[in-house]
């Protein structure tokens, strides 16, 4: 195996999402997954603490695109409005090869308490970060934490639409579900 691999953190996704699809999560191991990325298990843990983390590789930039995003709406925007341009920030995120994962990865996290434990932390992390963007542009609680819980709600909404093959792109399933999830909120009172 060579030193260097040009792509190995997304050959490694790719890799694990197919094992653990194949055999299952628990049945697979990092050896396994690094041979079929055609790395070595020292390269795996270069970028990925552990097994369970390779199916949540975007978090982090998932987190600081939303802040960007939100910190750089309009000044006079309203904290939706800001929050819908936190989404529109996160849309290159989401090319169009990457779809095909979507379901996959939502089985396999949905098959064991783990991996469902750890997208809830995963939640919980994007709506803090965008909660604290939202308070930096002076948005006070709760306002600015509803606001940042629509938009994360929004956006895994839009994520599995996107990646089961609806609408164009993933920014405009994520404007949608969140004028959704605004209208049912405010037919609430």
């Amino acid at each position: 195996m060579a030193r260097w691999e040009p792509d190995a953190r997304l050959r490694l996704v790719r890799a694990a999402v197919e094992l653990y699809a194949e055999q299952g999560y628990e049945a697979t191991t990092v050896a396994q997954v690094a041979e079929r990325a055609g790395l070595t298990k020292a390269t795996f843990f270069r970028h990925f603490p552990d097994k369970r983390e390779v199916l949540f590789a975007g978090q982090e930039q998932h987190a600081t695109l939303l802040a960007d995003g939100a910190a750089a709406a309009p000044d006079a925007a309203s904290p939706l409005e800001a929050v819908a341009a936190a989404l529109d920030h996160t849309t290159a995120s989401f090319p169009p090869e990457q779809r095909d994962f979507g379901p996959r990865l939502r089985a396999i996290v949905g098959s064991t308490d783990e991996l469902r434990e750890r997208a809830a932390f995963k939640r919980a992390h994007l709506i803090a970060a965008l909660t604290d963007a939202l308070h930096r542009r002076g948005i006070p609680d709760p306002t600015a934490t509803l606001a940042a819980e629509l938009g994360v709600e929004a956006f895994h909404r839009a994520y599995d639409r996107w990646s089961d093959g609806g609408g164009p792109s993933f920014g405009d399933l994520a404007r949608a579900e969140l004028q959704a999830l605004h209208a049912a909120a405010t037919a609430l009172h």
